[in-house]
């Protein structure tokens, strides 16, 4: 494996903290000018000493510096060996999809984000592949989904948006038992709260635009794989898709990653008080947040996510999609907005949302959204956490 798939290099095995690796793991400064934060290389082609060289760098598509410096960071967060920087969450869930063939099956985590849910049901079977839609917090029905020729576990945990907790050793056990690789989408949780390829999973799909790029100014994924050989496999897709992303896009990832801590730090301490605050409110009917003892896979989320339960948070109200709409109207702190992990606080209905394009609303009738019309996502930030609550007190107040 070499530094073009997003190898660590300095950090690695020295055993610090999440907080000092956020900054120092696998980065240093510039080696030839010694700057302290990492250049930025616009080059779209690289001059080569002879037509026949082994040089690291030749078309930017292949391997840029600073994606290469960005790829060597996530990496290390996610403990892989090998990293594949992307120009969106989709183009990284797209690459990790490519390693399927006509003929295959694949076992799908049934809360997940719609975009990979069109493709699982819509986009893959015209190319012979095959899904089903499993509540994988069920190991059983888990057990049950699969086939002779399942070859891939799509999971998400915590799911989106119903915050359900997945058991990630086990589903890997599963995966392993069936020759079939296991895909952790970990957009919600990021690798400070938890770190897939640590329980058995074979690789680490992120949304960078989210939590680890957390300023909402930019679009990013990554996959991040257990092995070498998967890694290998991943960088191919990466070429030969192109979906990558920009040298400045890069850099500004990486400025990003830097105040993961101390946003996540934050933006969980609002979490939980905003989730305890919901769970005590007589107008809401369900508050839904890991971090809570009485989520039913509290235990589980404790042991696995062992940084946190990070800033998602979901409620139920009364009065369906109409009380939910008017609910999400009615914030003034809170945007009105999809997307999520920035340092802004968002609301949005998904249900609600879901039954303005009955189309897409067909096409999912088995979705577990359908059975909580009333529901409600929030992002949550880094403001005060008391002006927070006042914004939902206030807004629940005017349904």
């Amino acid at each position: 494996m070499t530094e073009r798939h997003g190898t660590a290099r300095r950090g690695e095995g020295m055993g610090w903290g999440i907080d000092t690796l956020l900054i120092h793991g696998n980065q240093g400064p510039d080696e030839a000018t010694g700057a302290v934060v990492p250049p930025i290389h616009p080059a779209s082609t690289f001059a080569r000493r002879a037509i026949d060289d082994d040089a690291q760098y030749r078309y930017a598509r292949g391997a840029n510096p600073t994606r290469t410096a960005l790829e060597a960071i996530l990496n290390g967060l996610e403990h892989g060996a090998g990293a594949s920087a992307f120009a969106s969450g989709m183009a990284a869930v797209t690459a990790a999809l490519q390693l399927l063939s006509s003929g295959d099956h694949a076992v799908v985590g049934y809360d997940c984000y719609l975009s990979t849910y069109h493709l699982f049901a819509n986009d893959l079977p015209r190319y012979g592949i095959g899904a089903d839609f499993v509540d994988l917090t069920d190991l059983e029905a888990v057990r049950r989904a699969i086939k002779p020729n399942t070859r891939m576990i799509w999971i998400e945990t915590p799911t989106n948006p119903l915050l359900d907790v997945v058991d990630l050793r086990a589903v890997a056990a599963i995966g392993r038992q069936a020759d079939a690789l296991t895909v952790v989408d970990n957009t919600f949780a990021s690798p400070y709260c938890q770190n897939p390829l640590d329980w058995g999973c074979d690789l680490v799909v992120h949304s960078t635009t989210k939590y680890l790029g957390g300023h909402s100014d930019l679009v990013g994924g990554a996959v991040i794989s257990r092995t070498p050989e998967l890694a290998a496999r991943i960088a191919d897709r990466q070429y030969y898709l192109g979906a990558v992303p920009s040298p400045f896009d890069c850099w500004l990832l990486m400025r990003g990653i830097r105040t993961l801590g101390v946003r996540m730090r934050q933006i969980m301490a609002n979490a939980r008080a905003i989730a305890e605050w919901l769970r005590d409110d007589p107008r809401v009917t369900r508050a839904i947040y890991p971090g809570l003892p009485e989520h039913p896979a509290h235990e589980l989320a404790r042991r696995q996510m062992a940084g946190g339960y990070s800033g998602m948070v979901s409620f139920t109200v009364a009065g369906g999609v109409e009380g939910a709409r008017k609910v999400s109207a009615g914030t003034e702190l809170f945007a009105l907005a999809t997307s999520l992990g920035g340092v802004e606080s968002l609301i949005f209905p998904p249900t609600a949302w879901l039954h303005t394009d009955p189309t897409l609303l067909a096409q999912i009738p088995g979705s577990p959204w359908a059975r909580h019309p009333g529901l409600i996502r929030l992002s949550v930030g880094i403001e005060d956490g008391r002006d927070l609550i006042s914004d939902l007190d206030t807004a629940l107040g005017q349904r």
